[in-house]
């Protein structure tokens, strides 16, 4: 594999990180990929100030991997929390520790951004996800996550 970078993305990055989303969400169960739908998500992350960050991994100008970071206070904490939105290394580039790359810079950039803590959520049959993130010192919550959408009120 050629050598990889990891950088904040910006807004001309966004069709690319589109197609990184799509294989992500092809493998959720309560998601489906929407080009639209993602970029416009991805839109309001990059231009919002305090919103989050989104990394990417590059290799030879192609995106190959993202994470994605969103930022909110914990009354808990008493301070800045993030929440791991989304991560995902193309399906060429796994196993190849761009995702433990990817991770640390994240984790280094909330860290720096004043961050207590960083909380995400896997499929419950994702085992491979699971691993990854123990191995990288996540530990399971006892929190059950529960959804409603506001949209279809």
């Amino acid at each position: 594999m050629n050598a990889f970078n990891v950088r904040l993305a910006g807004q001309d990055d966004v069709e690319q990180l589109c197609q990184l989303l799509g294989q992500l969400f092809e493998q959720e169960a309560e998601f489906s990929p929407d080009p639209e739908l993602q970029a416009k998500g991805l839109l309001l992350i990059l231009k919002g100030q305090d919103v989050g960050r989104i990394l990417l991994a590059e290799s030879s100008g192609q995106i190959i991997g993202m994470i994605n970071l969103l930022y909110t206070v914990s009354t808990a904490l008493g301070g800045r929390v993030a929440f791991l939105e989304d991560m995902v290394v193309d399906r060429s580039f796994r196993s190849l520790g761009v995702g433990e790359k990817l991770l640390n810079a994240g984790l280094d950039h909330a860290r720096a951004d004043g961050c207590l803590r960083v909380t995400l959520l896997t499929d419950q049959d994702n085992g491979r996800a699971h691993s990854f993130y123990e191995r990288n010192g996540f530990l399971r919550s006892t929190m059950v996550p529960f959804r409603r959408l506001l949209m279809d009120d």
